[in-house]
């Protein structure tokens, strides 16, 4: 990256959590950014309204769906590189309409990687996977302590779940999601393309509209701060490696910068064992935040929900500079003063603050 190439950033997806992020981060450091975004989920718009207010012109929004490849290819013709964001994101929708979610998740990301193909000089592509291409984990055996499931072997217990795991895509969304994770990686084999990509854990932080299908950290605190009932799909001891999003954004980041040295690989992204927590440890932690329980309750397992997941991130952290992450008590409690700031306006008085500072 050099300050001398003006065009800008293309960010699909640029409205959403992760992406508005990014596009934040990038602009801040002067780069124009081109946001790709069909405005399809609910709050996004306010997304992309901060981000004028913040940097103005830096910011170009583009409203456009993933699916229209003429549009795509016009977007990705002038940007000197692309993070790909876009996608469906949740699971249970994927099982209502399993061929929306393919037509957005697998044939737009491939929509992406023609356009990128057809430049003369094709931009480095970052892509979003998730850790659901690994699938269930059904061979792993858990052991289940402290309401958390720990897995028995010893080096994954201490390390987490690298990128020789087999793949395993379970569901329409992990089917999806893992089609373009493959195609990502076989477009810089077959066509020698600058990509490389992140298969993600539970990313948090500010700006996530979180609900229950997507994005729990954020919709736990929502449900806790308004006294609404957490509905725990399962027993709740479920373990993720939740990573706040500004060391998601660095990572992201990272991968451009040094895109000559990560090239087609794909590199787990989480918080790390040091960051993970079970469903019902969170659920704890809010509410010794708000002073009160928390109301709970359980239902039947969700499909192709893992009882455990964490990121060994050790590949990520040898290829790249990365800075040590945040932990996790201090990220939701970045994550609560954000939400309270936006109903209150007032995030130094808020209660979660004043109980994370006596913990």
């Amino acid at each position: 990256m050099t300050g001398a190439d003006t065009r800008p950033v293309l960010i699909t997806g640029g409205a959403g959590f992760i992406g508005c992020n990014i596009a934040d981060r990038l602009a801040g450091e002067g780069h124009r950014v081109v946001i790709y975004d069909a405005l399809s989920r609910p709050g996004v718009e306010r997304n992309l309204l901060w981000l004028k207010e913040r940097h103005g012109d830096g910011i170009r929004p583009l409203v456009a769906d993933i699916r229209d490849e003429q549009a795509l290819r016009a977007a990705v013709m002038e940007a000197k590189a692309v993070f790909h964001m876009a996608a469906q994101v949740a699971v249970t929708t994927s099982l209502v309409d399993p061929r929306a979610d393919f037509a957005i998740n697998a044939t737009g990301t491939l929509n992406l990687l023609e356009a990128v193909r057809h430049c003369a000089f094709p931009p480095p592509l970052i892509f979003a996977s998730t850790n659901k291409v690994y699938g269930g984990l059904e061979d792993v055996e858990f052991a289940l302590s402290n309401d958390a499931y720990q897995p028995a072997d010893e080096m994954m217990r201490a390390h987490g779940i690298n990128e020789h795991r087999p793949l395993d895509f379970h569901t329409p969304y992990g089917c999806s999601k893992g089609a373009a994770d493959q195609y990502v990686l076989d477009y810089a084999r077959s066509y020698d393309l600058p990509t490389a990509l992140l298969r993600m854990s539970c990313i948090y932080g500010r700006r996530q509209m979180g609900t229950e299908d997507q994005g729990w950290v954020a919709h736990f605190l929502i449900s806790a701060i308004e006294g609404r009932t957490i509905t725990l799909y399962g027993d709740g001891c479920q373990v993720r490696d939740i990573l706040d999003v500004d060391d998601a954004v660095d990572a992201y980041i990272a991968l451009w910068r040094d895109m000559d040295g990560v090239r087609g690989r794909a590199f787990n992204l989480g918080g790390g064992v040091e960051n993970a927590v079970s469903l019902r440890q969170v659920i704890d932690h809010i509410g010794a935040y708000l002073g009160r329980a928390v109301d709970v309750q359980t239902a039947a397992w969700r499909a192709g929900d893992q009882r455990y997941f964490v990121a060994d991130s050790r590949a990520l952290s040898e290829a790249v500079t990365l800075k040590p992450r945040k932990p996790w008590r201090q990220g939701v409690a970045d994550l609560a003063d954000w939400l309270i700031a936006e109903r209150d306006g007032d995030a130094a008085a808020s209660p979660l603050r004043m109980k994370a500072s006596a913990l």
